[in-house]
């Protein structure tokens, strides 16, 4: 039976950019993946086209010869070989399992560890609001697997290894099957050395032959200023190492600051409630008050309210990585005094009957 025009399967016209094509197969791949409850037998005819629309130099050969003369040029295996359904799968079901699956099963492989990272890890650690606001330098102590230093990561002593048997030294193996794409012959690795090709004969006495030890490490971290409750510092290399005791994974260090006894933070800004008395609010004057770097005056001007927020330029946090600072904002509060004595009540009731007679216009 003639087969279908690749350009017709995808769905696409014959000056379509490579990158449209890609997306047009991505739709279609998700729509038909076996693992998701496709059609099996459209997935196929759809990666196949994808497979020859993809690559440049398959693409010229289609557009000259078309099927018959390019089906005499490139076997089934030809037809697939290089082409990236690897990072198709990985774009399209990320870590949930269906790319790798349909990998392995259409293509007899195993999916390459693209340089597999080692893990991860995430610390807190608590600051002061201070050493927040102004930047430090801790130090942490962490357990961290690494490879261990009397086999460099090996897991043999002495270095004493044999072949294996499985690969003959080669780590890796030859291995044709049937898939719905027709049979494939794949180079994979070897599962009985994991891909080394030799197998330790004398296990490491220090690490079991795992070729990995925990060790707790100390590690400096500098602090920037500026840095707030809940941000993160990403110390790159500094996890786990892998399998094999490379390539580490990163550290993130979790911020925790503790709350301050004066200030409340918001963003980069600094605010801060302070009473004052009736008389300052009332004649004004000037008003002491602390700031992150010492003291500073504030002039109160005569007939302030209370609730009234005075805002001092460059008083608040510096921002992080930046030279950049954020505002101190001041709220005053009117102190009522809670008890009088009888010459203190009379002098009040004074006042109030003057102000009184020169509200109503007596004067």
């Amino acid at each position: 039976m003639a087969k279908r025009d690749y350009y017709e399967i995808l769905g696409v016209s014959r000056n379509t950019s490579a990158d449209e094509i890609k997306k047009a197969y991505k739709k279609l791949a998700l729509k038909y993946h076996p693992d998701k409850g496709g059609d099996a037998e459209k997935f196929k005819e759809v990666s196949e086209a994808y497979a020859v629309l993809s690559d440049e130099n398959k693409r010229k050969q289609y557009n000259q010869f078309g099927h018959a003369g390019f089906d005499q040029r490139f076997s089934q295996e030809d037809i697939f070989r290089g082409a990236d359904f690897e990072n198709i799968f990985d774009e399209i079901f990320g870590n949930s399992g269906f790319g790798g699956g349909i990998f392995e099963t259409f293509f007899g492989g195993q999916r390459r560890s693209k340089g597999e990272r080692g893990s991860d890890l995430s610390h807190k650690i608590e600051l002061s609001f201070e050493e927040a606001a102004f930047g430090t330098k801790k130090e942490i102590r962490i357990p961290i697997t690494e490879a261990c230093e009397k086999c460099k990561g090996s897991g043999a002593e002495n270095d004493d290894f044999e072949s294996c048997d499985e690969c003959n030294g080669a780590g890796q193996v030859r291995k044709t099957r049937r898939t719905v794409f027709g049979m494939f012959s794949s180079i994979i690795t070897c599962d009985n050395c994991e891909g080394n090709g030799k197998i330790i004969k004398t296990t490491c006495k220090e690490c079991k032959g795992a070729g990995l030890v925990s060790n707790l490490k100390k590690i400096k971290i500098d602090i920037p200023a500026g840095i707030d409750d809940g941000n993160q510092i990403r110390l790159a290399g500094k996890g786990d190492v892998n399998r094999i005791g490379k390539n580490p994974g990163d550290l993130y260090i979790i911020v925790k600051v503790k709350e301050h006894e004066v200030f409340r933070r918001d963003g980069y800004n600094i605010h801060l409630e302070i009473p004052i008395s009736f008389y300052l609010a009332a004649s004004g004057g000037k008003l002491e008050i602390p700031t992150l770097n010492g003291k500073a005056n504030l002039k109160i001007p005569a007939g302030t309210k209370s609730g009234t927020t005075f805002r001092l330029e460059g008083k608040g946090i510096k921002y992080v990585n930046d030279d950049n600072f954020g505002e101190e904002y001041v709220k005053v509060i009117i102190e009522v005094p809670k008890k009088l004595d009888n010459k203190q009540k009379e002098l009040l009731k004074e006042f109030d009957e003057s102000l009184k007679k020169k509200r109503f216009g007596i004067f």
